[in-house]
């Protein structure tokens, strides 16, 4: 059975968006690579965005002392 294609960290991803972004904004490459460079670029975006909402949640969650999970407030005086 193959190996499983691992999956970029958030800081890999980020890292080759900005390089797209670069690229896109020299404004040398051709039209069927700037949709490529583009498309590309807006699945890093997504995937950026979603370990962003992911890691938001679980920072915004305590774990009680009988080892449950609750979403962690912090109570308005």
């Amino acid at each position: 059975m193959a190996k499983e294609k691992e999956e970029k960290t958030f800081e890999e991803s980020l890292k080759e968006l900005e390089n797209l972004v670069k690229e896109l904004e020299s404004g040398e490459a051709d039209l069927d690579k700037v949709i490529e460079k583009y498309s590309e670029a807006m699945k890093l975006a997504k995937l950026c965005g979603d370990k962003l909402t992911k890691a938001t949640e679980e920072v915004n969650k305590i774990l009680k002392e009988n080892g449950t999970l609750e979403n962690f407030e912090i109570p308005e005086e």
